[in-house]
């Protein structure tokens, strides 16, 4: 659930996502060039290098802690990136189940998702059928869902879920599998670039959009 400030809170004056009735990207990031969503920006380390690595990308985070939010946001606007890259305060999964228009987006990215282990947190989990329904309608055919988790149990969680769901193919390495060696975006989350710096294993997850068939 997003966190609802009031007035004198110190990110009371974040950017928040509607509340409220259909929203058309167009509204939020005006303009041309492909459009790309990161779900659980955080501290925004992967939208501001993923800036510098696709100018002709328009880019929107959807993050729901106000704070990160808001100050993310706010850098965005004080590197003068504010008219192609915002993050907004909003719950991922409501939030996209509103978006629009189909078809629009050409990227979706999860870094590092889900760290909730106790089964009385499961309600809390980003991943599920709501979300990659919502996924499947906003992207464009064709389209990437790149996903990655330095945690191997999450890694066969979220194979099992899209692997399963009828709009998305694998585009891994590998003809048939999802699974990549290398990040291909020239862009990393802070988690990433640690888990490299640790040596921890990550896997990364890349699905493509199927086309959709015409009635």
């Amino acid at each position: 659930m997003v966190f609802r400030p009031r007035p004198n809170h110190p990110y009371a004056h974040a950017a928040r996502f509607p509340d409220e009735g259909p929203v058309d990207i167009g509204s939020i990031l005006p303009g041309e060039g492909p459009i790309e969503i990161e779900i659980g920006p955080g501290r925004g380390g992967f939208l501001f290098e993923r800036a510098a690595a696709a100018p002709e990308s328009r880019l929107l985070g959807l993050e729901i802690r106000l704070k990160w939010s808001s100050i993310v946001d706010d850098r965005l606007k004080k590197q003068g990136l504010g008219a192609r890259a915002r993050v907004l305060n909003a719950d991922a999964r409501e939030a996209l189940s509103r978006l629009g228009p189909d078809a629009s987006i050409d990227t979706f990215f999860m870094h590092f998702p889900d760290p909730w282990w106790k089964k009385k947190h499961a309600k809390r989990l980003v991943m599920g059928p709501g979300l990659l329904d919502s996924i499947a309608r906003l992207l464009r055919d064709g389209g990437a869902f790149y996903v990655q988790t330095d945690v191997a149990e999450r890694a066969e969680m979220y194979e099992a879920q899209v692997g399963a769901h009828e709009a998305f193919e694998p585009s891994g390495d590998e003809p048939g599998s999802a699974r990549m060696v290398e990040n291909p975006y020239n862009a990393r989350s802070p988690r990433e670039h640690h888990a490299i710096a640790d040596g921890l294993p990550v896997t990364r997850l890349r699905y493509r959009r199927r086309p959709r068939v015409s009635a």
